[in-house]
């Protein structure tokens, strides 16, 4: 037996598990703030990298880490920190969903042709969460800034760097690479002409190295393997495999599955990314999740989503014939950057608050099954699907998502499964060190368990409800998923 550590640094904790190499057992656990104030929207854009070290730090003290023989590393996605020629950072790291670089990509989805040119090119539109649109603020936004970059590295990355004493040779891995917007999935090659158009001038960009590969190993001993983003880590954790999807319920929401090959799409809703294993990691993203039910809440003047989950158990299937189309912020699946949010029929037995309360849970849930549609319509294929989120223990989501997902629901147990991920690529890259394990074969830990929820009975019900909603979202918006 040996023993591995996982660390997930998120964009307000770093959370630390030590983890069995040959069960993924976890053995002890350890966690810190980051001493960053803020979160969602007011949480800061600029992040000085220094505080990620000091709160790995503090969750790593007491002996944590004592008997550990590799480390994996998972971060916050689309954090990306520039450097100056000597290592040192030009400025804060840019991180999170940056609405200042929103003007930015659609700069940069112009410059290269729009959004199909960019799809083929590597995968992906260009949004204001990416790397390659930081790089093209910070070279309109602070030129003397985007001059002195000379290399550039992501979260995760730089954790890296920093653990193995920041050596000449610097890695990343597929998964992360593919967020930037400047590296290719499908021909696993960076596109220096991307960065050029962003930011002006080449950069030194890291060695993209294999899922199993150790980046480097420490002075002590301590093998520390590719690391990767937290989505990927998570999948990895998870234990996602051929016909699973994972559905994510935040302020915004997203569906991604494994997949053996990159999906190019020309509509640009699905980001082809890498995971964290070798394969691909299709995703699309919806603007409204959470949001949408936040808001019903609100008007609603109900404390809490609790209280409205509670309403809406109230009402049944249908919500007596409420539709809302959730697209509050506009929408990107489909693609709607202007729109408003649609309440249809509005009846006289109909208005009542438990039905509006019912409505907003399936107008969510139905716009993450359009997501799903969308994969699965380019031949993704999906039996299983785990759940995500703190939304995803609320009875109404749990009564209504597998009947109008179509498939089988999975509430995973709470687990911090960025972290296991990061520690089971740490098993991974160790086994093949020591000749235990098979480059292309991760370690055999089991996956999540949790609460099983089936459609059943419901399924005809929940698609006759899923078909108001596309009737709604065609006569509202006709032709919006063929653009």
């Amino acid at each position: 037996m040996g023993i591995v550590a996982g660390l997930d640094s998120s964009p307000d904790f770093t959370r630390i598990v030590v983890c069995d190499t040959d069960t993924g057992s976890v053995l002890r656990q350890g966690y810190a703030p980051h001493p960053v104030e803020g979160a969602d929207d007011t949480r800061p854009s600029d992040v000085d990298p220094q505080v990620w070290l000091l709160s790995l730090g503090e969750a790593a003290g007491g002996g944590l880490l004592e008997g550990v023989q590799a480390i994996g590393v998972s971060s916050q996605a689309n954090a990306v920190v520039p450097l100056d020629t000597q290592g040192g950072t030009v400025r804060p790291a840019m991180v999170g969903g940056d609405k200042r670089a929103q003007v930015a990509a659609a700069d940069l989805t112009d410059a290269l042709g729009g959004r199909e040119a960019w799809s083929q090119a590597v995968g992906s539109v260009p949004t204001a969460a990416q790397a390659v649109t930081k790089l093209r603020w910070l070279q309109r936004s602070e030129p003397d800034n985007a001059l002195r970059t000379a290399g550039l590295m992501q979260a995760h990355d730089w954790l890296v760097w920093q653990l193995l004493g920041r050596p000449a040779r610097r890695t990343t891995d597929r998964g992360g690479a593919s967020g930037t917007g400047y590296w290719s999935a499908a021909t696993g090659a960076y596109r220096p002409d991307l960065v050029e158009l962003a930011l002006g001038h080449q950069v030194m960009l890291p060695e993209v190295i294999g899922p199993a590969e150790a980046a480097g190993t420490t002075p002590e001993g301590l093998l520390i393997s590719a690391g990767t983003g937290e989505t990927m880590a998570a999948a990895f954790g998870l234990g996602v495999g051929f016909g699973d999807a994972v559905v994510s319920l935040g302020a915004s929401g997203s569906v991604m599955a494994v997949h053996p090959e990159p999906l190019h799409d020309a509509t640009g809703m699905i980001t082809s990314l890498a995971d964290a294993t070798g394969m691909h990691l299709p995703v699309v993203t919806t603007l409204n999740a959470v949001r949408a039910l936040r808001g019903t809440a609100e008007l609603l003047g109900l404390p809490d989503l609790e209280a409205l989950s509670d309403l809406a158990m109230k009402s049944t299937p249908g919500a007596h014939g409420l539709v809302l189309l959730p697209y509050l912020e506009g929408e990107r699946t489909p693609h709607l950057p202007h729109t408003a949010g649609t309440l249809a029929g509005l009846r006289r037995e109909a208005m009542r608050p438990e039905h509006l309360a019912r409505a907003a849970f399936e107008g969510m849930l139905c716009g993450l099954a359009d997501a799903l549609d969308v994969l699965r319509g380019r031949g993704v294929e999906v039996r299983r699907i785990f759940l995500l989120g703190p939304a995803a223990e609320l009875p109404a989501v749990q009564a209504a998502a597998p009947a109008l997902f179509g498939a089988r629901v999975v509430v995973p147990q709470p687990a911090d499964y960025a972290a296991i991920g990061a520690a089971r690529q740490a098993a991974w890259a160790l086994g093949v060190s020591q000749g235990t394990l098979d480059p292309r074969t991760p370690p055999p830990w089991q996956g999540a368990a949790g609460q099983v929820l089936d459609p059943g009975d419901d399924l005809a019900v929940g698609q006759a409800v899923r078909q108001q909603f596309v009737s709604v979202r065609e006569q509202t918006h006709p032709g919006a998923f063929r653009q």
